[in-house]
């Protein structure tokens, strides 16, 4: 016997599911009965129900498919026809949808048996081409005679999102209007689908959650519940290219070895130019992210942005560099080195340089991986590592080499 949609089982199926990876939520859902998996779905957000889908055994997959409600799976196909991170991709089924010849009578009954499985917020009105129209709401429907038709009570100039439109831009054109329930258009103003606001923030949440981990190659399907054999396929990839940029930076070092032989001191003083970069090339890359994120990129952003960070690069190298400068000078004092006021320029001029690139590295690390079709986000860490290294032991160990040697 199949559980009932509110039974506590299935609330506690739908909260681990929200918990676990796509796969780990597949096989927790296995064995379960398919009409208590397609109820469970039927309240998932609908990018999180076809990432569970897939990882389904295909037996099992069908038996779902036939459980659940005829509505819901044309819709998921029908949000399948737009673009990932796409407002398409949230899609409900469009329910409570009539005629504007149809009278308030005739709606109202409708309505008295569509209340019995689905929560309808607003009505939709369409004409003969499947067009939207027109809303009404409760209210219209309660203070109106049962006689009059839809057409002489319904709100015009419906506002409703675009299918095919950004999340990010669907999110910003709401934010004024906080809407339970929005209605979505294809190109041609037809009514393909409604998304709830509630759906899009929780969406954006999760998104905005797995970026921090994409940076370090940590998959979004990645969870406190993931298991460990699992979570080492997702990450030690990455961490198998960060070992190969790793190369790159020592074989900088490398090729100085020669000047690290005859003023030991330098090798002192790298970490302290490598995190200063470092630390400066985050800073833009976390502004740079956040703008992806608020798409605050348009056209000729890039640029501004590359001339503000390489400003605010030089500035704190100068600043940053003149405070290890003076730390190089009285260490170099301390072990009698006489080149002590030199050695002190030059971590002052690599500190400047180093921190100038890395803030630009910043801004045009994840603006190429976009460019590449790259998620801005993934791994961005380690190629934003990579160039700071490089950047500042070879400017600092090049600069010593040339003035001192």
């Amino acid at each position: 016997m199949s559980e009932s949609p509110s039974s506590p089982s299935t609330a506690e199926l739908l909260a681990s599911c929200k918990q676990l990876g796509a796969r780990e939520a597949a096989e927790h859902l296995a064995a379960r009965p398919p009409a208590v998996i397609a109820d469970v779905f039927a309240r998932l957000l609908p990018t999180e129900t076809r990432r569970i889908l897939r990882e389904l055994p295909a037996e099992t997959r069908a038996l779902v498919l036939a459980a659940a409600s005829p509505e819901l799976v044309q819709q998921w196909e029908v949000d399948k026809q737009y673009p990932e991170d796409s407002v398409g991709r949230l899609m409900e089924p469009p329910i409570g949808v009539f005629a504007p010849q149809q009278t308030v009578g005739e709606v109202i009954e409708e309505l008295r048996e569509i209340v019995k499985r689905a929560f309808i917020t607003y009505g939709f009105v369409v004409d003969g081409a499947g067009r939207l129209v027109g809303v009404i709401t409760m209210r219209d429907l309660l203070f109106n005679d049962r006689s009059v038709r839809l057409e002489s009570v319904m709100l015009r100039n419906v506002f409703a999102l675009q299918a095919a439109m950004p999340l990010l831009d669907a999110m910003r054109s709401t934010l004024d209007r906080h809407y339970p329930v929005y209605p979505v258009v294809d190109s041609e103003g037809k009514l393909v689908g409604l998304v709830r606001g509630q759906q899009m923030f929780e969406q954006q949440a999760i998104e905005l959650s797995a970026q921090a981990g994409s940076m370090v190659g940590v998959e979004k399907e990645e969870r406190l519940s993931t298991p460990w054999k699992r979570s080492l396929l997702f990450r030690h990839p990455w961490l198998q290219l960060n070992l190969l940029t790793a190369f790159v930076a020592a074989a900088v070092v490398g090729l100085f070895e020669n000047t690290l032989e005859q003023i030991v001191l330098l090798a002192v003083f790298l970490p302290v130019l490598a995190g200063q970069s470092g630390n400066t090339g985050c800073q833009a890359l976390a502004v740079t992210l956040r703008g992806m994120t608020l798409g605050e990129f348009g056209a000729g952003s890039t640029s501004r942005a590359v001339f503000k960070e390489a400003l605010l690069g030089f500035l704190n190298g100068v600043l940053v560099g003149l405070t290890a400068g003076i730390g190089m000078y009285v260490y170099a004092r301390m072990q009698g080195n006489p080149d002590a006021l030199m050695l002190a320029a030059v971590t002052l001029l690599a500190m400047t340089g180093a921190c100038a690139v890395s803030g630009v590295s910043g801004v045009l690390v994840p603006t190429a991986l976009k460019r590449f079709g790259a998620d801005p986000a993934t791994a961005s860490s380690i190629f934003l590592t990579t160039a700071t290294d490089v950047v500042s032991m070879g400017a600092f160990l090049g600069l010593a080499t040339l003035l001192l040697l």
